[in-house]
């Protein structure tokens, strides 16, 4: 049983190599700019916070309703037990008739009420800027992980590669170990070295494989997309970086979070206003137009009335509600500045991150190339017989560690840059360019 457990195992593992390469066949390939627009059309949580806007747009529609006349038309009929009226013929005046009935249509129109509901107009307004806002900051944290994403994938296919590279010179020394051992040089100890050598190749081999199909499968979600995708290395993702303080006074002006937390100032100041509104009197007008069956007062007639209504003692309502007011409006430049201060040091420590990033990419190359020339010096002195396999296999193990963090420090650089440009709130702009119009939806 144990043995044909085995034996299905090593069946189904030569099949994977297949498997991948029929996958690969399928993939849909997308370029990073493809993705960044597929994300921008088809994420859930871009779509959503649209909606967010249209929803702030019916919001103001409500609002300004509040500004404008309501007309009514109403309607009655009444079956009476008996009917009044006096007089007779001509003169016969209907007090109740048997079947009475009325028409009236009311008009009224508010005139002034402490700007209230013109406050409340303009709140709704920001309210939908504030909607907006939020379609930039969900465009700019979907770009910012369809970028991560990405750059997962290829960095699980430059690692795949570097491993299958790796494989390369572990079978390479197994079979200058295997020449050794058989003509006598060496134990067996350095064939069974370069054997686990292939080994743990091959399970670098695997936990590459899974980074690349878990990155995969994160973008799958932030695209809205089904199948097997690939994807392609750009040649250029991102311009050179400005320098600290031209992202800093960027940041400042367009960041979404500093916008959001300036319109919430604003609309506190509204709310002041419109508190204080309640002390002034409200007047509103009032037309209509009635026609009845009753001949009293008359049968058909119209009218037109002003009506004033002053506050004079509110129990203190209206201090409260002012007070109040005032409060929100204190927490929120106090929210202001705490947001510009945690973006100035969120927009160093970013930009800290990415020149540490860069410096330690370049030391990276530096440590390969390094690495290269020791492992081709020592399998040629292990090839003359100069040196162990212990000295090899270190060497080869270097080597590969460089090869990685060339790859790991590389994707790191990128990621870092996004990261930069997403603090400061500019990465559409940076990924599509400034001048290009940019409308997916």
């Amino acid at each position: 049983m144990k043995i044909a457990k085995m034996t299905i195992c090593f069946l189904v593992l030569l099949g994977l190599p297949d498997c991948f390469a029929t996958e690969a066949q399928h993939a849909q390939t997308l370029t990073l700019r493809q993705a960044f627009r597929q994300a921008l059309t088809a994420n859930p949580l871009v779509e959503s916070s649209r909606t967010n806007v249209d929803l702030a747009e019916s919001r103001t529609s409500v609002a300004r309703s509040y500004l404008l006349p309501r007309v009514a038309l109403h309607s009655s009929y009444t079956l009476n037990s008996k009917e009044v009226g006096f007089g007779g013929g001509d003169d016969e005046l209907m007090i109740m008739p048997e079947h009475d009935w009325a028409l009236q249509l009311t008009v009224r129109q508010p005139i002034y009420a402490g700007a209230r509901d013109l406050r409340t107009y303009q709140q709704a307004k920001l309210g939908i800027e504030g909607a907006g806002i939020g379609v930039r900051g969900a465009e700019n944290f979907i770009l910012f992980q369809v970028g991560l994403d990405y750059l997962g994938m290829l960095e699980g296919e430059a690692l795949l590669a570097i491993e299958e590279r790796n494989l390369e010179l572990a079978r390479r020394r197994l079979r200058q170990a295997t020449d050794f051992f058989e003509v006598g040089e060496v134990t067996r100890v350095d064939v069974l070295r370069a054997d686990s050598a292939i080994k743990a190749a091959e399970r670098h081999q695997a936990v590459a494989r899974q980074l690349r199909e878990t990155a995969a499968g994160r973008l799958r979600v932030d695209l809205g997309l089904d199948g097997p995708i690939a994807v392609e290395k750009p040649e250029r993702l991102l311009p050179p970086m400005p320098d600290e303080n031209t992202l800093i006074a960027e940041a400042l002006a367009s960041s979404p979070e500093i916008r959001k937390a300036q319109l919430d100032l604003e609309v506190s100041d509204l709310e002041i206003r419109k508190q204080r509104g309640a002390y002034l009197p409200i007047a509103f007008a009032d037309a209509g137009w009635i026609r009845q069956k009753t001949d009293f007062p008359a049968d058909d007639f119209g009218f037109v009335s002003i009506n004033l209504s002053v506050p004079i003692f509110q129990g203190g309502e209206v201090r409260s509600r002012v007070l109040e007011a005032e409060a929100q409006r204190r927490l929120a430049e106090l929210k202001l500045e705490d947001v510009q201060r945690r973006l100035r040091e969120s927009v160093r420590v970013a930009l800290f991150q990415f020149h540490t990033a860069e410096t330690v990419h370049a030391l990276a190359i530096q440590e390969r190339d390094a690495a290269e020339l020791e492992y081709h010096e020592s399998f040629e002195l292990y090839t003359a017989q100069e040196t162990t396999s212990l000295d090899l296999e270190a060497s080869e193990l270097g080597l590969a560690r460089a090869k990685r963090r060339v790859v790991t420090s590389e994707v790191a650089v990128v990621v870092a840059a996004l990261r930069v440009y997403s603090i400061v709130g500019s990465l559409k702009n940076v990924v599509f360019g400034r001048s290009e119009e940019e409308n997916p939806s």
